[in-house]
């Protein structure tokens, strides 16, 4: 039998975190053992992320107070295979903000660090062998007003 996993998609600010935790909590209430974690990828570019970041931190911590967070911006499938368990739900919020942190980081990566693709095959790997669910969350690009600034 294979490990349900679910992707939730929508534009910017449609309600896909909520989604996500709402899933997480449901996944708690369901039965004695269960644990949640949500593994978060932004990173605190400047002081207006690090507001938004500070402010969803609150948030989730008022929603689903027995959701664990760990901050996730690089060797995600790493994270994803170290933390994932029959017993744990693990919601990736956001996978848009992780690859764009990869094909353009703040700094440049060190010498020998791993490439995109590279990210991204053991993200995929973890994935197909991850023993418990994975919500993932991502924008979908498109879907919404653009701004041209």
């Amino acid at each position: 039998m294979t490990t349900p996993h679910e992707l939730l998609l929508g534009g910017q600010k449609s309600g896909k975190s909520r989604t996500a935790e709402a899933r997480a909590a449901d996944w708690l209430a369901q039965g004695e053992g269960r644990e949640a974690l949500l593994l978060a990828t932004a990173l605190a570019g400047d002081d207006e992320m690090r507001a938004r970041i500070d402010r969803h931190r609150q948030d989730r911590a008022q929603r689903v107070p027995a959701l664990a967070t760990r901050e996730v911006s690089a060797g995600l499938g790493a994270a994803l295979r170290q933390h994932s368990t029959a017993q744990r739900l693990v919601v990736i919020d956001c996978l848009t903000l992780w690859l764009t942190q990869l094909l353009m980081p703040l700094e440049p990566p060190p010498a020998g660090a791993p490439t995109a693709p590279d990210e991204v095959d053991a993200l995929c790997t973890a994935l197909a062998a991850a023993p418990g669910p994975v919500v993932l969350v991502s924008n979908e690009i498109g879907l919404g007003v653009m701004p041209l600034g």
